[in-house]
């Protein structure tokens, strides 16, 4: 499955995992955004941050073949302190067992469109001073452009889920 096959805005199974995941998100007080651009050119599915200023990336899998064909996880760590796999409710979970992609450094959320349950912690890997900020900053200047978008129907086009 392609890489743009499992985006949370035009796979349905993928908007159904990020919906659990921010509900689940929402209850732990962490608040996130779908398809966030990074300024290394990858884009991660869910980036949340939570009440400590502790930025989350998830990368949902739809897939086996999906999961089995990224490559590129490795490069959401620098932007962030957690990274969690996501993946729908009845994926095979024995593709996670001894595999490359469980290391020490991911979590495992599983997730449906009703609600998530979090299988394994990911651990807290603290971004230096610097990066936060700056990637502090970008989540709330995004935020804050969506927002507009939403409330106003003469903002660019351009500007949009990609920023």
């Amino acid at each position: 499955m392609a890489e743009a096959d499992c985006s949370p805005l035009t796979n349905g199974t993928a908007l159904a995992v990020s919906r659990g995941i921010l509900r689940l998100f929402q209850r732990h007080d962490i608040f996130g955004q779908l398809e966030v651009s990074l300024p290394n050119g990858r884009r991660a599915d869910i980036m949340a941050l939570d009440g400590s200023g502790h930025l989350v990336i998830v990368e949902i899998k739809c897939s086996r073949a999906d999961l089995l064909g990224d490559m590129k996880w490795p490069d959401y760590l620098d932007y962030c302190d957690r990274f969690y796999w996501a993946i729908p409710s009845g994926f095979d979970l024995a593709l996670f067992e001894g595999s490359a992609l469980w290391p020490d450094r991911t979590g495992l959320i599983v997730a449906d469109q009703y609600d998530a349950e979090i299988l394994r912690p990911a651990p807290t890997e603290p971004l230096a001073a610097a990066r936060r900020k700056a990637e502090t900053l970008r989540f709330a200047r995004r935020a804050a452009r969506r927002l507009t978008a939403l409330s106003d129907p003469g903002y660019p086009a351009e500007i949009g889920f990609g920023i």
